[in-house]
């Protein structure tokens, strides 16, 4: 029985992350830029899960790894400025009334708080899903 060529780079440590379907970087995929030129036109569930903030959800999640135990709610897919994030990271750990930090492009809040950051952001005219279970 012949070998299927099922086989491809998903992730390279000199490239970064791989399109599915044409093989290049996700910085230079043909793909993203014309979507009507792969088969039928159908944007791909893969280049969608590859790029989770381009369809304009926040999400929120809970996380404990590399926390010794601890828990911590992520909200993650924020579209806002750098001044406008820090300040909803702010407002956020005050209705909580707990601490956090904003990592990059996540802000991460101390505890379990999915429920109130849920209706908090949705009250703000936030589009939100939950994340996980």
């Amino acid at each position: 029985m012949a070998k299927r060529e099922t086989s491809r780079t998903v992730y390279s440590s000199e490239l970064g992350r791989m399109c599915a379907h044409c093989g290049l970087p996700a910085s230079r995929c043909q793909c993203r830029a014309n979507p009507r030129g792969r088969s039928g036109g159908q944007r791909s569930s893969t280049l969608a899960l590859s790029n989770p903030e381009s369809d304009g959800f926040v999400r929120v999640g809970r996380s404990s790894r590399g926390r010794g135990g601890k828990t911590v709610t992520l909200v993650e897919g924020v579209q806002l400025s750098g001044t406008e994030l820090r300040e909803l990271a702010r407002d956020l750990k005050r209705h909580c009334g707990t601490g956090g930090a904003l990592k990059e492009d996540t802000i991460e809040i101390q505890g379990d708080q999915r429920d109130a950051l849920v209706k908090t952001l949705e009250e703000r005219g936030f589009r939100v899903k939950r994340k996980g279970g």
